[in-house]
C-alpha cells in the first residue's frame, strides 16, 4: 500500500484527461493520472481504428503546446481542407480553409493515436505519476482535500480531484452532480472503407429524414463513413455481412461516394446528450465527456473537451501563486468560461438535428433555401467557420 500526496488527481487517462495532466504538469503541479487501460503501441501495419476525431486547428494548437502534435503526425493523420453539407442537390453549404486564409481546417486522427501521443509525453514529465492499470475503489472527503483509494489500496490525497472519466463518470456520481439530457432515439454506425480514390481532403454530410450520411477522409486510400439511423435499422445493418453492408451503402449513400470501395470494419453506438448541472464542487471539477456529451453531428466532442482543458490551464496558471488555487471560487472561473459555450454548441447541434429530422415539404424547402443562403453569407459564414474551429 502506498500513500501519496499530490496537488491534483485526474481520473481518466483518455485524450482529455491526458491533455489536462500534461498541461498541469507543465505549470508545475504534481499530478497523478489514474487509468484502467494503457493505449496499445502504434504499428503502421495496424488497421485504422473506427473511432476517429476531426481535430480543429484550435485543438492542434493545444496539442502542439503539450508536445504531442508532431508525434501524432509521425504516426497517422490526414488534413482536411473542406467541409460540405447539403440535403437536396443544388442546395449546399461549403466551407474551405481558403475562406479564412488557412492551410487546413483540421486533421482527422484516430482517437487511440491522439491518446498515445499524449501518453508518450507523460513519460517525459517528472511531475506526473501514472497509475495504470488501476481503478478507483472509493473517494474520501476531508476538510480541504480529497483522498482517492485505488483497488490495490493505494491512497492518493489531493487538493483537486478532476473527473475526466467519460459520460458515466464515477467522479461526477460520487460528487452528487446531476445531469440533464436525453437519448436521441438514433444510433450511428461507423464504417471504415478502402477506396479507389487517392487520399481525400473534404469531409461531407448529407441530411436525410432518417439521419445524416457522412464521410470523413482517412490517411491513404481510406475513408470513414457514418450512417445515422433508427436503432432498429442500425441493428439490422450490423447483422449483415460486410459485402451485404457494402451493397446497402451503395444504395443509400449519396452518389458522390466513390462507387468502388470495400468495407473493412464497422461498429455502432447510441446517440445521447448529457450535460452536468455544474462542472465544479469543493476541490473537484469535471472535464470533457464527464461534463458534457454532444450529438456527434459536427464532430465537436473532443474539441470541446480540449477547450475545457485550455480554460482550466488558463485559470490555474493565473491562480497557482494563490494559497487556495483549489478553492471553489477559483474553480468557478473555469465553469464560467466553459458552461455557456458548451451549452451553446450542444443546443446548436440539437437545432440542426431537429430541423433536418423530418420530411415535411415546406420545412424541407425552407431549410434547403437556408443552406443555399448560408453558402453565400460572406463574412457571417467566415465567422461561423472560425467559431466552429475554436478561432473566435
Amino acid at each position: 500500500m502506498q500513500h501519496l500526496v499530490q496537488d491534483v488527481v485526474i481520473v481518466g487517462g483518455g485524450m482529455v484527461g491526458a491533455a489536462a495532466a500534461l498541461g498541469l504538469g507543465q505549470l508545475g503541479f504534481q499530478v497523478t493520472l489514474i487509468e484502467a487501460f494503457e493505449p496499445e503501441a502504434f504499428d503502421a501495419a495496424q488497421p485504422l481504428d473506427l473511432r476517429v476525431s476531426a481535430i480543429s486547428v484550435a485543438s492542434e494548437a493545444l496539442l502542439a503546446k503539450l508536445g504531442a502534435l508532431e508525434a501524432i503526425h509521425d504516426m497517422r493523420s490526414v488534413a482536411y481542407q473542406g467541409l460540405e453539407t447539403w440535403e437536396m442537390e443544388g442546395f449546399i453549404t461549403r466551407f474551405h480553409a481558403d475562406q479564412i486564409q488557412a492551410s487546413h481546417l483540421g486533421h482527422i486522427v484516430e482517437n487511440r493515436i491522439i491518446q498515445l501521443a499524449l501518453w508518450q509525453q507523460l513519460a517525459n514529465s517528472p511531475s506526473i505519476t501514472l497509475k495504470c492499470p488501476a481503478k478507483v475503489s472509493r473517494f474520501e472527503r476531508h476538510n480541504d482535500s480529497i483522498t482517492v483509494v485505488l483497488d490495490n489500496d493505494d491512497a492518493i490525497g489531493c487538493r483537486l480531484l478532476i473527473g475526466a472519466d467519460g459520460a458515466n463518470s464515477q467522479v461526477r456520481a460520487w460528487a452528487g452532480i446531476g445531469i440533464t439530457g436525453w437519448d436521441y432515439g438514433q444510433h450511428a454506425m461507423l464504417i471504415n472503407i478502402a477506396t479507389e480514390c487517392e487520399q481525400q481532403d473534404v469531409t461531407w454530410q448529407q441530411f436525410t429524414p432518417a439521419g445524416p450520411r457522412s464521410l470523413l477522409p482517412l490517411p491513404g486510400k481510406f475513408a470513414s463513413l457514418v450512417w445515422y439511423d433508427s436503432p432498429a435499422r442500425i441493428r439490422q445493418l450490423s447483422q449483415l455481412s460486410l459485402p451485404a453492408l457494402q451493397a446497402e451503402i451503395k444504395q443509400h449513400f449519396p452518389a458522390r461516394l466513390d462507387r468502388e470501395f470495400t468495407v473493412i470494419d464497422r461498429g455502432s453506438f447510441p446517440l445521447t446528450r448529457r450535460h452536468a448541472q455544474r462542472y465544479v464542487d469543493d476541490n473537484l471539477l469535471l472535464l470533457g465527456d464527464a461534463a458534457h456529451t454532444i450529438n456527434p453531428l459536427a464532430g465537436q466532442g473532443v474539441n470541446l473537451g480540449f477547450k475545457d482543458v485550455e480554460a482550466l490551464l488558463t485559470v490555474l496558471e493565473r491562480a497557482k501563486t494563490e494559497t487556495a488555487w483549489w478553492d471553489r471560487a477559483v474553480l468557478a472561473q473555469y465553469q464560467d468560461a466553459r458552461y455557456r459555450d458548451n451549452l451553446l454548441m450542444m443546443t446548436t447541434m440539437d437545432a440542426f438535428y431537429a430541423g433536418f429530422s423530418n420530411d415535411l415539404l415546406p420545412l424541407k424547402l425552407l431549410r434547403n433555401i437556408a443552406l443555399k443562403a448560408a453558402d453565400n453569407a460572406g463574412i457571417i459564414k467566415k465567422q461561423v467557420l472560425k467559431y466552429a474551429l475554436g478561432l473566435k
